[in-house]
């Protein structure tokens, strides 16, 4: 006797398509939150500045552009707390006194960011609004650093000096990067996440 194949119904159809879309989510969060973590380690000192070049704001970014802005945030807001924590994440260490550092004001600002960046340039938005996306993340990334340089050394044109202005032209670097990158995923990240 041949055993016939079970018919799902509708309602079990979807909860299994939701649980496997939910499941996707929070290895796309996890995922992004440990990709942060490896870019933080490719950290080169730079003369002259407290702040290390580092690969995170590319990671961060990808966060907002193939996440969205809410799994993106999540995804950084994972890798400030775990590292918060003590998780050894950050460029050269984690704790919680790594956040009082002159990176702190970066590390805080990568949540917002990747929120910009997702809210601005919407995963079925053109290329405009991505190019929008990602430069108003980087802006806001080195606006959040500088703020806490201000208050780490007391000055606004040392802040800057130290801060922003050794990345202008690094950044552009990882902003074509990210927007390559994106537009590559982007249909297949919208299918997962």
């Amino acid at each position: 006797m041949r055993s016939r194949p079970q018919s799902r119904t509708g309602a079990t159809a979807l909860s299994e398509a939701l649980a496997s879309r939910t499941s996707y989510r929070v290895i796309g969060v996890a995922v992004f939150a440990l990709a942060t973590a490896v870019a933080a380690r490719v950290a080169i000192p730079l003369p002259g500045t407290p702040v290390p070049f580092t690969l995170q704001v590319v990671t961060v970014l990808l966060a907002g552009s193939l996440l969205g802005a809410r799994l993106g945030a999540a995804s950084q807001i994972l890798y400030v707390v775990l590292g918060a924590l003590g998780a050894p994440l950050f460029a050269f260490g984690g704790g919680p006194a790594y956040l009082l550092g002159p990176t702190g004001g970066y590390l805080l600002a990568f949540p917002v960011a990747a929120w910009l960046v997702g809210a601005l340039a919407p995963r079925t938005g053109g290329v405009g609004r991505l190019i929008l996306g990602l430069t108003a993340g980087v802006v806001l990334i080195h606006a959040g650093g500088a703020a806490w340089l201000v208050a780490v050394t007391g000055s606004f044109e040392q802040a800057v000096t130290f801060g922003v202005f050794p990345f202008i032209a690094l950044d552009v670097v990882k902003i074509a990067l990210a927007l390559l990158i994106t537009l590559k995923f982007r249909r297949r990240a919208l299918e997962l996440f």
